[in-house]
């Protein structure tokens, strides 16, 4: 006599869907820090080439960065550095900031004061100036390595341009930024500014260290450094940073909030 085959039960069936959904739980997490980790990689070897660039720009400019102050469509980075990079938008942005930022109603936004450390900004707006229409990116440079013109004995009304370093070719390059991860195109940081009191918060006035204190890359953001190296950077470490030639990085430390107790100390 033949005996039938013998089919699973419903407990039999429950006990390996919830064992599939336990290896599940146990791999996804490991699974989402491998990609993370991956996306952080190609957004350092994104600002790598953004640094032969600068470095190229520099060469055909006796050594010095462009103006990133005046008038029209050819002060900022992103213009002056077009001939080298040709629109190539693939570089503009880190992998891990592919939406669009997003305001207060959870609206694509073409402003700067916006809520999401994950997207990207948008350059362009209402003819400002800053780039050509449809411009976009989530990388901003530090903006006292720019050149300005003797004319301009600050920027912004508040940043004196006697502490800018204006070119590559300086003692402790590899101490000093020059483009990271960032909320707009540009930064200013000082020594003074206080860090956002909470995660994901939209920057605004002249605190600059919270254009860029941002949860990119878990609990760091990538930096590109005067010496052309680029590093992973704690968001606490961006106070030990020499930004202009004036930043004291001895002054101490700033008040951390409770979103960053938890991050390295430097």
């Amino acid at each position: 006599m033949v005996r039938g085959k013998r089919a699973f039960t419903l407990i039999e069936l429950l006990v390996v869907i919830a064992i599939i959904a336990l290896l599940m739980a146990i791999l996804m997490p490991a699974l989402t820090r491998v990609k993370n980790q991956a996306k952080s990689v190609s957004c350092q070897a994104r600002m790598r080439q953004w640094g032969l660039y600068f470095a190229m720009y520099a060469e055909d400019h006796d050594g010095k960065f462009h103006a990133g102050v005046g008038s029209g469509h050819t002060y900022h980075w992103f213009n002056v550095l077009r001939p080298y990079y040709s629109n190539d938008h693939d570089f503009v942005c880190c992998p891990t900031a592919v939406k669009p930022l997003l305001d207060v109603n959870g609206d694509r936004t073409g402003q700067w004061n916006v809520f999401s450390a994950w997207g990207k900004f948008t350059l362009a707006r209402n003819g400002a100036g800053y780039a050509k229409e449809g411009d976009w990116g989530s990388y901003g440079i530090n903006g006292w390595v720019e050149n300005p013109p003797p004319n301009y004995k600050t920027v912004y009304e508040d940043f004196e341009t006697i502490n800018n370093w204006r070119g590559p070719n300086v003692a402790q390059a590899g101490y000093i930024p020059l483009l990271m991860d960032a909320l707009r195109f540009n930064v200013f940081p000082r020594h003074t500014d206080s860090p956002p009191p909470y995660e994901d918060m939209a920057w605004a006035g002249m605190e600059h260290m919270r254009r860029i204190c941002i949860n990119r890359h878990d609990g760091a953001i990538n930096v590109a450094f005067l010496d052309w190296s680029v590093k992973r950077a704690g968001l606490k470490e961006l106070w030990k940073f020499k930004w202009h030639k004036a930043y004291d990085v001895s002054y101490p430390a700033p008040q951390w909030p409770a979103w960053m107790q938890s991050f390295k100390d430097y």
